[in-house]
């Protein structure tokens, strides 16, 4: 790619210095998620399917897990506060930091990726520091976010190639993206700002326009998703500030805005931590991936799916986790009856991040109308799990049918050798999927590779 190299001369005068002088605080628990700097089996690690929850209980509060060390004080919104104290294999947990420059494309792990039979994984792209959302615009180019560098990248297609761009830089983390009529929206830590008519100006694009900065600046939880929805509206989750923790009436919570960054309102409470939703194309109802708590233990919470159904709708957390366990701290006098389960449960720990609907035509017609999820990986359990994207697949009343392996081989001996963060169904019917690890998007398709004519 020909932006590889200036990416590395960007990362290696500096950028990450800065990153990993504050780690500590921008690590925060993705409670499974987000990965390193702010938050990650083995050969082909098999998605474990997440069955569905039971009817939502009233739950027993589980024991208290100990208090952590005293000394020394931990900053606010740290991944580690509520690490149990004197516990030989919780001190080995912690936030795994990333690498420090994007992978060269002959260095990246795709001859390790395994799909299902039928299906082929290729390069898409790469040379992007810490790649992390994507949305495609109406010509094709593919917008990249990012969570630990100031840039948002463009991969535009000129004379049968791939290029990357380096399209705005000097945000704060800016995660989040969405596009609608020629107009690209980005969410950073504390606003949402556009470009307009961003795809005629690929080679001078014009600095971003604030359309909304009335976002908490919290550190924990605090880089943004953001989707526009079938309402034209643009929606924008706020994060709990830390863990587990009793919050403000701004926090925990996924509001929506016009496009012109008015008359912003709340549609969700009870939400931890989102780094994905979409909208059903049957239904209309956003769905939304939500990572559970840490240190409870390294089996519970499981990540959750969840569904939208009315505006205001109450998900549980702090009080209530997967839909069927009382938080140990604040579960107390709360019943789990009280608010939404989940319509599938992802997991424990596996940091499920972004997540999209497929209705293109390319993949089998069993994969119509499933929801791709990318799991960014544990990073407090022993033995790592996620890293990968699974398919999860409706009942025809909206819930979850299966949640099946689809793209495997990110972690190897324990390790990561990539942490897949979004996915992106492409109008031609392809899947992309990004991996802020390696600075890379690969690309999955269906049938028989084509092959150049030999000559």
């Amino acid at each position: 790619m020909t932006v590889y190299a200036s990416a590395r001369q960007a990362l290696l005068a500096g950028v990450f210095i800065g990153v990993f002088a504050s780690v500590a605080a921008a690590q925060q628990s993705d409670s499974t998620p987000a990965a390193p700097a702010a938050a990650p089996p083995a050969a082909a690690p098999a998605a474990t399917p997440a069955p569905a929850p039971a009817a939502p209980q009233a739950a027993a509060p589980v024991a208290a897990t100990p208090a952590a060390a005293a000394a020394p004080a931990l900053p606010p919104g740290s991944p580690l506060i509520g690490r149990p104290a004197d516990n030989a294999a919780a001190a080995k947990l912690a936030p795994v930091a990333p690498p420090p420059i994007p992978s060269a494309p002959d260095k990246l792990p795709v001859a390790k990726l395994k799909v299902p039979a039928g299906f082929n994984v290729e390069v898409y792209a790469a040379g992007m520091a810490n790649a992390r959302s994507m949305r495609e615009g109406d010509k094709g180019t593919v917008f990249v976010g990012s969570r630990l560098v100031d840039k948002v990248y463009a991969v535009a297609n000129k004379d049968g190639k791939r290029q990357v761009k380096v399209l705005a830089s000097g945000l704060y983390r800016p995660n989040g993206l969405a596009f609608k009529d020629g107009t690209l929206y980005i969410g950073e830590l504390s606003k949402i700002s556009k470009i307009e008519k961003v795809e005629d100006n690929l080679d001078n694009p014009p600095k971003p326009t604030m359309i909304y900065d009335k976002l908490p600046k919290d550190e924990a939880h605090g880089w943004k998703f953001i989707g526009i929805g079938p309402d034209n509206k643009l929606y924008v989750p706020v994060g709990q500030p830390g863990n587990s923790v009793l919050h403000s009436e701004e926090h925990g919570q996924i509001r929506r805005i016009n496009l012109d960054g008015s008359g912003a309102e709340v549609v969700v409470r009870g939400m931890r931590n989102t780094v994905g939703f979409d909208w059903n194309p049957e239904t209309k109802q956003m769905y939304f991936t939500d990572n559970g708590r840490d240190w409870m233990s390294e089996t519970v919470p499981e990540d959750e799916l969840n569904r939208v159904t009315k505006v205001g709708e109450n998900f549980g957390a702090p009080y209530c986790h997967q839909g069927n366990i009382l938080d140990p701290e604040f579960g107390w006098g709360k019943s789990c009856a009280d608010y939404t389960a989940p319509v599938g449960l992802l997991g424990a720990h596996t940091a499920a991040l972004g997540m999209r609907f497929y209705n293109g035509k390319m993949f089998p017609a069993a994969y119509k109308n499933a929801i791709f999820i990318a799991r960014h990986g544990s990073w407090n359990k022993s033995q790592k799990l996620g890293g990968d994207v699974v398919v999860a697949k409706l009942n025809k009343d909206g819930t979850v049918k299966s949640v099946e392996p689809f793209l495997t081989g990110f972690i190897e001996d324990n390790k990561y050798v990539g942490r897949p963060v979004d996915v992106l169904p492409m109008k031609d019917g392809s899947l992309l999927v990004s991996d802020d690890w390696n600075g890379a998007i690969y690309r999955i398709t269906y049938g028989k590779p084509k092959v150049a004519d030999k000559k």
